[in-house]
């Protein structure tokens, strides 16, 4: 796909979900490829800088300490995460800044049933954050496709309708 003639397809399946004192925004969206070829657009990190809004200094597929650089533009603000969970292929959580993302697979006969969970404690950033994962999901399936459009961040996604984005999840996240 031409990069300039990408658009954000349909709106995730969305939801709140209490967690003590702090949020898990939780996204669903099916994938036509099975849960293995999933698992490494989320854990290799040749294949995270495709599509994630971070890069990542080693494979997420294991257990540890791990250096996420959120990035903007040419900026990037490395930070020190902790992957605590890995069960390849089918749930990966790990800490990103104060957040914490939970990414669970599920293989269904048209593919994978991918579920993130992102804790965060300000619930007022939840249609922000949905936008967002929206437009990195939208490109993950298209790098997975073989189709690849390349990594939309930061500031970057505002040209490819990430306020649309923004709005159409603050409705469907309302009380």
């Amino acid at each position: 796909m031409d990069r300039d003639s990408f658009r954000p397809g349909p709106l995730a399946d969305v939801s709140w979900a209490a967690a003590g004192d702090r949020w898990d925004l939780i996204l669903v969206r099916d994938l036509r490829h099975p849960p293995e070829k999933v698992w490494a657009a989320l854990t290799e990190p040749d294949r995270l800088a495709q599509w994630a809004p971070f890069l990542a200094d080693r494979d997420l597929g294991t257990p540890g300490a791990v250096t996420l650089s959120t990035v903007d533009g040419e900026r990037s603000w490395p930070a020190p995460a902790t992957v605590r969970r890995a069960e390849p292929p089918r749930l990966l959580e790990y800490t990103w800044g104060d957040g914490l993302l939970c990414w669970e697979l599920a293989g269904t006969a048209a593919g994978t049933r991918l579920t993130l969970r992102h804790r965060f404690d300000d619930r007022a950033l939840g249609a922000s954050m949905a936008a967002g994962w929206h437009l990195c999901l939208d490109v993950a399936g298209h790098l997975l496709d073989g189709d690849p459009v390349g990594p939309i961040r930061g500031a970057e996604a505002k040209e490819f309708g990430w306020d649309d984005l923004r709005a159409a999840y603050d409705e469907r996240l309302a009380d």
